[in-house]
């Protein structure tokens, strides 16, 4: 177990982490696949999970024989997205809230996501809690979307501290393995529908039960006085 004086900041997945939204994004790419004649199954949803926005968008386009259009395909869900955002849709998880609350009392923290920027910014202005993270970063902004540890690494670059300082927190698989790649310690809370695949859990270095669980684990790896 990595020693609580080395951990000086942690870093949330957004989907599935602090929002209820993944089922929301899989409604939003099924749409437009079925909007364009084809079905789109759990296995679509799967695969793409993790990939940043222009990759799904191109996963999309070509689901639906269409390829040239992966700018539609990405207007369409991340518009789709932010509305019911906006809505009201994509709640908090709970114990969300007094996770990220309590954690960035006591050291800075960032969001490594999946999530269009335009997603990412709706959500936390919506939750109005954008003033607790020093950084956020989407993968639209990095070369590689999740598995690959690109997003993870920008954070913790914004954050100033080196991967082996840091803390992850993550549901999917795809997350897990971009943490862990990346080097940070990871704590797992598995999403109940779309829950990491068994290798990927194992990575974890706590697979937390909730929320709470998450919580504990975490102040107790930080130091007292951390952030002032």
């Amino acid at each position: 177990m990595t020693n609580a004086q080395t951990i000086e900041g942690v870093v949330f997945d957004l989907d599935g982490v602090i929002v209820e939204s993944e089922h929301l994004w899989e409604e939003v790419w099924r749409d437009f696949s079925e909007s364009r004649g084809h079905p789109w199954e759990l296995s679509d949803t799967l695969a793409v999970q993790g990939m940043s926005s222009l990759e799904w968008a191109g996963y999309l386009a070509c689901h639906v024989g269409a390829p040239g259009d992966a700018d539609v395909a990405r207007d369409h869900c991340v518009n789709g997205l932010v509305d019911r955002i906006q809505r009201g849709e994509a709640e908090l998880l709970p114990g969300a809230r007094e996770l990220v609350t309590s954690v960035s009392a006591r050291v800075p923290i960032a969001l490594a996501s999946s999530a269009a920027r335009k997603a990412i910014d709706a959500v936390l202005r919506h939750h109005d809690l954008a003033g607790l993270f020093t950084a956020t970063v989407s993968s639209e902004e990095v070369p590689r979307g999740k598995p690959s540890p690109d997003v993870y690494l920008e954070a913790v670059a914004r954050l100033g501290i080196s991967p082996g300082n840091g803390l992850a927190v993550e549901d999917s698989s795809n997350g897990i393995l971009a943490a862990y790649t990346a080097g940070l310690l990871v704590v797992g809370i598995p999403n109940a529908t779309y829950p990491p695949k068994p290798d990927a859990a194992a990575l974890v270095d706590h697979l937390a039960a909730d929320h709470v669980d998450a919580r504990e684990f975490i102040l107790a790896q930080l130091s007292e006085g951390a952030r002032q």
